[in-house]
């Protein structure tokens, strides 16, 4: 495995910090998610740096009122705004179809967190994993030959929540365990986690690297749907502090996306601008900081990428075996 070198940069950087001096014409990039909060913060930094960015966005006009503003205030070709609900593979499928020519970057930033109540899609797969995970996995082996082209990354974006939960293999979709939002949420993340492993493992001979990153704590409507006296009171547990601006929570995203820094470096866990440290339990982390064991584990990381293959191709949730 690549060595990940020790960058310049910290929990306090910046997206346009971590691109500074990076020229990017001729580099297309796909941003999901970004019609707000980091998603639209990490598109208007490659924009700046003066990529071509595509906004995948389910709100379409949230989505153009973004791209104007980064049109307006760069110097980069005008971003295109994609529609893209990736909980409905058909529309993931046909973004994928649209595509043409090469893809020099995919953020694989949407999400759903916490949703309340337990919420399936029409294939029976719990929300959240079909969200944050199955749909990114569809987008981006979909799109793999466009990053193959001329040797794309792709940065999927995890959270520390993933130390609520491994990946469940035997009830991904909770027909026998009791939801929780937390647990469902963490569950997502860690498949993002497990998505990079195995994806570098099988395209870095293509020249596509593919990195987990933990943005950090930052107040987006990504939390629209936690209480907001528990969201208060982890606040407070965290530290005065804690939470990053939007501009600092992109920047382990942007690094990660197109930074000379991590040429070659792949199927790793990033937080802080750098690479996050294991810990072996949830009650070791600050709730900030660090990566499980089992969300870089290769076998889980095989396992689910099998399993995500028969579930894109339309297979039942629970043929997780």
């Amino acid at each position: 495995m690549s060595t990940i070198p020790t960058t310049p940069f910290g929990e306090r950087s910046t997206a346009e910090e971590v691109s500074a001096g990076l020229d990017l014409a001729g580099v297309r990039a796909l941003v999901t998610g970004a019609a707000s909060g980091i998603g639209a913060e990490t598109a208007r930094v490659l924009a700046l740096r003066g990529a071509a960015v595509t906004l995948a966005v389910r709100d379409v006009a949230a989505g153009r009122a973004v791209a104007a503003a980064i049109d307006a205030a760069t110097a980069a070709p005008a971003p295109r705004v994609e529609q893209l609900d990736l909980a409905d593979l058909d529309a993931v499928r046909g973004l994928v179809d649209r595509w043409d020519g090469p893809l020099h970057v995919l953020v694989a930033n949407a999400g759903v967190m916490a949703l309340p109540e337990l919420r399936r899609t029409p294939e029976g797969h719990e929300l959240q994993l079909a969200t944050n995970h199955l749909g990114h996995f569809a987008l981006a082996t979909g799109l793999q030959p466009a990053l193959a082209a001329e040797g794309g990354r792709v940065v999927a974006l995890s959270s520390t929540a993933h130390l609520f939960s491994p990946v469940l293999f035997d009830d991904p979709s909770f027909a026998f365990v009791p939801y929780d939002p937390f647990l469902a949420y963490g569950q997502s993340k860690t498949a993002n986690a497990l998505f990079a492993v195995e994806a570098d493992r099988r395209w870095a001979r293509d020249g596509v690297r593919v990195n987990a990153v933990m943005p950090g704590g930052i107040a987006t409507g990504l939390q629209r749907h936690v209480d907001p006296e528990a969201l208060a009171a982890a606040r407070r547990a965290a530290g005065a502090g804690a939470l990053k601006t939007v501009a600092q929570g992109a920047a382990t995203s942007v690094l990660a996306a197109v930074s000379p820094l991590l040429e070659g470096v792949g199927g790793r866990y990033l937080e802080d601008c750098g690479e996050a440290p294991v810990v072996a339990s949830r009650a070791a982390s600050d709730g900030r900081h660090g990566v499980a064991a089992y969300a870089l584990d290769p076998g889980n990381a095989a396992r689910l990428w099998d399993v995500s293959e028969r579930w894109a191709a339309g297979g039942p949730p629970l043929a997780a075996r």
